[in-house]
């Protein structure tokens, strides 16, 4: 097997391992985000793991962008990597990895100087993380070479199924809290207010009534 064959295979190989393990990192960041924890895993075992998934996905992450770059078939150089759209091979499915990695690097950085840019900061930067999945998996649908194998295509039906549900879950949750909100609740106590009023105005007016007619 020639060297080029073997950072082919890598790239496959690291390529779809990269698709399942960002996928339990999103599914992972939905359940801290939800304050939920696994089943035989405290919350704080539930964060560790999120971290630690994280730190693995991004080195296979590295791993395959290495492979690429190194693998002398296609012609892909570092700025192509960093850089969206200006590569010569197929510049829209490899600026959408790119674009993927950017957005990737921008939660690993700010995730390094959390404590110097604050909580709000880093939790809104966070949310690109979320982002970069969805347009890593259509860099890997376009640029893939094993999208016709079956495997492949089981193996991302049933990761944007499970993500599609848990972020449902997320939604859910989100519009229950926010029937739960400050302003949400006096709203609810001033109509069940305004509804106790009225019946007890309707009350004493019968009382009234039924007193005129007896009287």
């Amino acid at each position: 097997m020639t060297d080029s064959a073997t950072l082919w295979y890598a790239n496959r190989a690291t390529g779809a391992v990269c698709l399942v393990l960002f996928t339990l990192v999103v599914l992972l960041g939905i359940t801290v985000r939800l304050r939920g924890r696994l089943p035989g895993l405290p919350r704080f075992g539930t964060v560790s793991l999120h971290r630690t998934l994280s730190l693995s996905a991004t080195a296979f992450l590295a791993l395959h962008i290495t492979a690429a770059v190194a693998d002398g078939y296609v012609n892909i150089t570092v700025l192509d990597v960093l850089v969206p759209f200006v590569s010569d091979y197929q510049p829209v499915w490899l600026g959408l990895g790119t674009v993927a990695l950017d957005l990737m690097l921008a939660v690993l950085v700010t995730s390094l100087l959390r404590a110097r840019i604050g909580l709000r900061t880093w939790r809104t930067v966070h949310w690109l993380a979320y982002a970069s999945w969805p347009v890593a998996l259509v860099h890997g649908i376009g640029i893939g070479t094993d999208n016709g194998a079956t495997w492949m295509l089981w193996l991302t039906v049933s990761c944007v199924a499970v993500v599609l549900t848990a972020f449902g879950i997320r939604v859910a949750h989100a519009a229950r809290a926010s029937r739960r909100t400050p302003a949400a609740l006096l709203q609810t106590a001033e109509h069940a207010a305004e509804r106790t009023t009225g019946h007890t105005a309707g009350h004493a007016a019968e009382l009234r009534t039924t007193a005129g007619t007896r009287s």
